[in-house]
């Protein structure tokens, strides 16, 4: 467990609360007012040299596109250098943790995007909107973007054998966060709520992909240390850390 995270659970339970009371509010016509204003705001704000400048950084959060074949990359350098299965395990688990979770309170709570052309676009469990069309609570590029580059600031750190520096640090574990927030809502690809309600899921996600203790090290034949070890290069490191 990394001691940077320690031992207790609050800070998960205060994100997991704080998401259902935003769900509950939005499921009671609470905030939709705010997420309309802020979508209207935008589309009307969108000069071509801008929007798409936005699009292009938004593609941060692409998972499938973007964030998982990077992980999938750092993963095979760690194995190719330790030939131990242990280097996969993050990259297995974290897909894992996201596909049964993200994916599936999407598809729960039924919310169609900014852009939908339908009735009460902005409405939680639209009976108009359907399928793909009603994926956008919450938003898949911003839970996406706080857990994928968490694993792979976890799997740099193994492969240079050193703690990120802070700069390093804000580039890798902030401003990804920051920019996918402020593209996605932007360019109208999710309700501002659906990306604060992804970021109290992604906090959740993270911490607990935190806690496991992955034994990693970029060193061939070497063993598993314990997490409490804190020299280059021999300690497990986390995803939280």
């Amino acid at each position: 467990m990394s001691e940077k995270i320690g031992k207790t659970w609050w800070p998960e339970v205060a994100a997991l609360v704080a998401f259902a009371a935003l769900t509950l509010a939005l499921v009671r016509g609470h905030l939709l007012d705010l997420d309309q204003w802020v979508a209207d705001w935008a589309f009307a704000h969108q000069p071509a040299p801008v929007y798409w400048t936005a699009r292009v950084f938004n593609y941060l959060g692409q998972g499938g596109q973007v964030l998982m074949p990077v992980t999938l990359i750092l993963t095979g350098v760690l194995f190719w250098r330790t030939r131990s299965v242990r280097a996969l395990l993050p990259f297995v688990v974290t897909f894992a943790l996201t596909y049964c979770t993200i994916g599936p309170a999407k598809i729960f709570f039924d919310r169609a995007a900014p852009r939908f052309t339908g009735p009460d676009a902005v409405m939680l469990f639209n009976p108009s909107a359907a399928g793909d069309k009603a994926m956008s609570y919450p938003s898949g590029h911003v839970a996406n973007t706080l857990v994928w580059f968490g694993v792979i600031a976890l799997l740099l750190t193994v492969l240079m054998k050193r703690d990120l520096s802070r700069r390093e640090w804000l580039l890798l574990r902030v401003a990804p966060v920051v920019i996918v927030f402020v593209t996605t809502v932007y360019t109208g690809f999710h309700w501002l709520t659906d990306s604060i309600a992804a970021l109290f899921l992604g906090f959740v996600l993270v911490r607990l992909l935190g806690r496991i203790p992955w034994g990693l090290r970029s060193d061939p034949g070497a063993g598993a240390h314990h997490p409490a070890r804190r020299q280059v290069g021999g300690e497990d490191h986390q995803v939280g850390a």
